[in-house]
């Protein structure tokens, strides 16, 4: 999220921060998006940007909850993403309650299981997590 931050007060593109920092195209998207960013991809933005390593190292990975643009998001994002640091995480949280939930559902049909009950549930929350997914990335909170 920094490095998009950083890109958008210099009004640059993705394409010019790709120019100017030798990056491709796709591993600006890609850090933008929240993943791992290697060593000499940090310092090629770092350079770029006429800041540390370490200070783009801290801010890719974890989502800053301490500012007041975080302390005016809803109360009801800022809840679902406790301990919620990237948004890797809340996507596999989202597949991980769709695919329990279709466990339960499958096995309350077919093997009478007593899991039945907790299907709607975890696909419930399955749904909020998704919500919650696309609120951050309208919000720009990655």
């Amino acid at each position: 999220m920094i490095i998009k931050k950083l890109r958008e007060q210099k009004q640059w593109s993705q394409e010019q921060l790709a120019t100017l920092s030798g990056i491709s195209i796709r591993t600006i998207q890609r850090i933008e998006s929240g993943n791992r960013a290697s060593l000499e991809s940090l310092k090629s933005l770092a350079a770029v940007f006429e800041t540390d390593v370490e200070i783009l190292q801290k801010e890719i990975i974890v989502i800053d909850k301490s500012t007041e643009e975080w302390k005016a998001k809803p109360v009801w994002l800022r809840i679902n993403l406790l301990g919620i640091k990237r948004r890797s995480h809340l996507i596999f949280l989202e597949q991980a309650f769709a695919l329990t939930g279709l466990i339960a559902w499958l096995g309350g049909l077919f093997f009478q299981s007593s899991l039945l009950p907790f299907a709607p549930a975890l696909f419930f929350s399955a749904y909020i997590a998704a919500w919650t997914v696309r609120k951050g990335d309208k919000d720009k909170i990655w």
